[in-house]
Parts: C-alpha cells; structure tokens; sequence
C-alpha cells in the first residue's frame, strides 16, 4: 500500500494533480475538501460543526479532520494506496495518521509539497471564488488568514516528515502537465 501526503497552501494546485496522480499510480485519492463539501452540502452534524470554522477562514480542528479521514480510509480497505489531498495538516493529524496507518500494517511512504506564491495563490483563490461559491475563497482576509494558520501549523510537518526522509518540495508554478511531471519524478523514485 503506497500512501503519500500531498500538501500546499490552499490554491497551490492539489486537487487538480490528485486527480491526474490518482489514475496514474491506481491510487484511492482523499481530499479533505470533498469530505468536507460532502458534509457540508448533505448538512451532516459534523458538517455544521465544520461550516462555522470554515466560514471564519479557519482550519477544522484536528480531531473533526481526523475522525473523518479514517472513516474514508477504512472505506477502501482493498486500495493501492491513500493519496491524501490536505491531511494532515498539523503535527498532531501527522502523528494519528501515522498511529493509524501503522494499526493497519501501512504507513505513509511519502509527503509532496507543492509550493507557490503566495500572491499568485491568493489571486488563484479569488478568481476561483468567483465560480466555487465558497466564502472562503472570496474575501482576501480570510484567505491571508487561511495562509496564516498554514504557515503556524502545516509548515512545521516538512521538519516532520524530513527527519523521516519522506518530504518533497515540488516547484507548483507551471503549466499543469509540468507540474504533473515533477510530482511523478518524486513517486517514481519512492
């Protein structure tokens, strides 16, 4: 089971590369943005508890994200692997997901950073919003919140992950083909 972590700021491109890496490597892809939306959109108790985060401009705590992640995983216990888009998040989601998969007999085999600017993903956001309806992606001072609690709580996973010889910086400025390439590099050296 070939489990890998793909993370950036929101914008940075991750789900538009998930769904080409996903079909590539027969890979269960996760997106804790469509867990979310799916909650949200079917008015689920933990989607109202979600929703009042989100419209703030905040992260969903740890132990909602959390909860919901492993009840997706144990939804495909016969996969190739997770292809996990925006968890975890925090130290403390890296560690349970580690304790998780580890309880499974897996773990995780790699994490990929797609990295941009942030003035390039703020515009990608706002341009976005004007189609997604999502509020979050509409007001600049919840996205440069959005940013603010990426750069205090997800930033600090790269020394996580690095110390595991497992982080990866992918440059997520280009053309999506591009991009698609250097990730690909990454996971065909795992």
């Amino acid at each position: 089971m070939t489990n890998i972590v793909l993370f950036g700021k929101p914008g940075a491109g991750k789900g538009t590369q998930a769904e080409f890496l996903k079909e590539k490597y027969k890979l269960t892809h996760i997106s804790t943005g469509d867990v979310f939306r799916f909650n949200l959109k079917n008015d689920t108790e933990l989607g109202k508890q979600c929703k009042v985060f989100m419209d703030a401009g905040d992260l969903v705590p740890d132990e909602l994200t959390t909860k919901m992640l492993i009840d997706e995983v144990n939804k495909h216990p016969d996969t190739n692997g997770i292809l996990f888009d925006g968890y975890p998040r925090t130290l403390s989601q890296a560690r349970d997901l580690d304790v998780f998969l580890e309880s499974i007999g897996s773990k995780v085999a790699a994490t990929i950073a797609l990295e941009a600017d942030d003035e390039i993903l703020i515009q990608r956001l706002l341009e976005r919003g004007k189609t997604s309806g999502r509020i979050d992606d509409q007001d600049e001072d919840k996205i440069r919140n959005r940013y603010q609690e990426y750069n205090e709580k997800t930033a600090p996973l790269m020394g996580y992950y690095e110390e595991q010889n497992k982080f990866h910086a992918v440059d997520g400025i280009g053309s999506i083909d591009e991009i698609t390439k250097r990730l690909s590099t990454v996971i065909d050296s795992l």
